[in-house]
């Protein structure tokens, strides 16, 4: 008995109940199943239409994800790669800025708690905290805050 291959739509939802992914994400993954041209983009159009693919719950699942532990840069070069709008990660970068301060201060003493003892411990520190997507100046703003203690 054979079997047939999933369709490109069941493929889709098969991924999305995984968790949400954004159409290019979908595009990149399945493009290697689709069989004739606009296939793909025809399904995926269909599930946009019934809400099974959403750009808003994707923008969304990626902050409840990465914004307690990355900077708005990152969780920006995220969504950029997964091909959100401009305008939607603009939206979510609004949302972020408000509590960045906050958000790197947490990352910062979960990972070392205390004010660095010298230079060579704050540009450490400072290189932490760039990597994970703080701006300079939350970086700034974190350390001097860490001095006081």
């Amino acid at each position: 008995m054979a079997f047939d291959a999933p369709s490109l739509k069941g493929r889709a939802l098969r991924l999305l109940s995984q968790r949400e992914h954004s159409r290019l994400e979908l595009e990149r993954k399945l493009a290697k199943y689709e069989e004739e041209p606009g296939t793909l983009a025809k399904a995926l159009d269909e599930l946009t239409a019934r809400d099974f693919l959403s750009e808003t719950r994707v923008v969304q699942s990626v902050l409840h994800q990465r914004a307690g532990r990355m900077g708005a840069l990152r969780v920006k070069q995220e969504l950029q790669l997964k091909g959100i709008g401009a305008e939607a990660i603009a939206g979510a970068m609004a949302q972020l800025k408000s509590t960045e301060l906050e958000r790197a201060r947490e990352v910062w003493r979960r990972r070392f708690g205390q004010p660095p003892a010298d230079a060579s411990e704050r540009a450490k520190q400072t290189r932490f905290l760039l990597a994970r997507g703080f701006s300079g100046e939350v970086v700034r703003r974190v350390l001097s805050l860490s001095d006081d203690f």
